[in-house]
């Protein structure tokens, strides 16, 4: 029996949008990584993985709720005003 390979799941625009938000304003406060996962509560590199394109980890809505708290922000401000078309679609 041939074992199937496991496939990276690529982040979706979407994904990647709320993610560079969130590197935007973690930046803004001149906040590290390393900060931020002690402020989330989280062990060293949860950060990291998610800004890293190479690894599927991604913030989640209780990630983002808790990120506006830390951010003294709104969730809101995270997300595109309008809808993202999906790359590679006719979506028009």
């Amino acid at each position: 029996m041939e074992k199937k390979k496991k496939q990276k799941k690529e982040k979706t625009p979407i994904e990647k949008y709320v993610i560079a938000q969130v590197r935007k304003k973690r930046k803004e406060l001149n906040m590290t990584q390393a900060e931020l996962n002690d402020s989330l509560g989280f062990g060293s590199g949860f950060v990291g993985q998610v800004e890293s394109n190479k690894c599927p980890s991604k913030y989640n809505l209780n990630h983002l709720n808790k990120l506006a708290e830390i951010f003294d922000c709104s969730i809101r401000d995270f997300f595109p005003e309008k809808y993202l078309k999906k790359i590679g679609t006719d979506n028009s």
